[in-house]
């Protein structure tokens, strides 16, 4: 029998160069599209942290952890919108369950 939701591990690198109020409307943002249809469990902002590599010739970015559970159709619209969202250098989403 087929899950209706799942627990998700997204974790999400912005630019280092954005501001605050940024950073903070982008955590938002991507908080919302996970509550229209589901329920994020904590969000961790680890802040700025040097990059093992660099990524578009930059060595920091702002790193974000969000746990969230909700149903498989969530974590492909919160990808879209990652790979879409300007401020976003990389991003990754995870299944907890599996």
């Amino acid at each position: 029998m087929a899950k209706i939701n799942a627990n998700y591990e997204a974790i999400y690198i912005l630019k280092p160069d954005l501001n605050e109020e940024q950073i903070k409307a982008l955590v938002e943002r991507f908080k919302g599209v996970v509550e229209a249809n589901g329920t994020v469990s904590e969000i961790d902002e680890w802040g700025k942290r040097r990059l093992a590599y660099p990524i578009n010739d930059l060595m920091e970015g702002y790193y974000v952890l969000m746990t969230f559970t909700a149903a498989a159709a969530v974590p492909a619209e919160l990808d879209r919108i990652f790979r879409i969202t300007d401020g976003v250098m990389r991003s990754m989403i995870v299944c907890k369950d599996e």
